[in-house]
């Protein structure tokens, strides 16, 4: 029902082409009101690549709620209150993860949404634990990530929750330098932009 929920910013009408454009190709349950953006760089070839070179894929769910695009307006950041969201992470994705963890090998996470489905599923050692339900987990810096050593996100608008777990992650300086060259080499921000990588 309804049309594909372009960002404002982009100043055209909607095509019939947005309704597969605005999804990633390993999307599997319906209920986000929002694409999980930085998913929206993976191609099937970029997939079938990375698989060659021995990656291996753990999906989870995480149905993004207007709650992720409600701004901070508060001081105290532990006063803010995230909306809850639902999420579904499986057994299967947790072995995939947690075995790669025990080999000291990187675990990459894709978007600021999975971030926040993985971390509200950690348990006391690191591991990822099944998880079906909901969770309203604001993370903000300083903040102690429990699985994910690597991520790839977007450029997030201004007193976002989305940019304050972003500076928890790769730190506070390193984001608002990379920040600062987005801006000075024009690179496109938000939910068709581009994307970076934390190490």
């Amino acid at each position: 029902m309804g049309e594909t929920p372009l960002p404002r910013y982009i100043k055209r009408e909607t095509e019939a082409s947005d309704a597969e454009r605005y999804q990633t190709i390993y999307a599997k349950h319906e209920g986000a009101v929002a694409a999980p953006t930085a998913g929206l760089h993976f191609s099937r070839e970029l997939m079938k690549r990375m698989e060659l070179k021995g990656i291996h894929f753990a999906g989870v769910t995480l149905h993004v709620g207007l709650g992720t695009f409600r701004p901070v307006e508060v001081e105290d950041l532990t006063k803010h209150k995230m909306d809850s969201e639902q999420v579904l992470i499986t057994q299967e994705a947790c072995d995939i993860v947690n075995k790669s963890k025990d080999a000291k090998k990187h675990v990459c996470c894709v978007g600021t949404t999975t971030m926040r489905a993985i971390e509200s599923s950690v348990s006391t050692e690191n591991h990822m634990k099944p998880y079906n339900g909901w969770t309203n987990k604001f993370i903000f810096p300083p903040y102690d990530f429990g699985v994910a050593d690597r991520m790839i996100t977007n450029f997030h608008m201004p007193e976002s929750t989305l940019l304050m777990m972003v500076a928890a992650f790769g730190g506070y300086d390193n984001v608002i330098n990379a920040y600062k060259v987005a801006m000075k080499e024009k690179y496109r921000f938000y939910s068709y932009g581009d994307a970076m990588l934390i190490l």
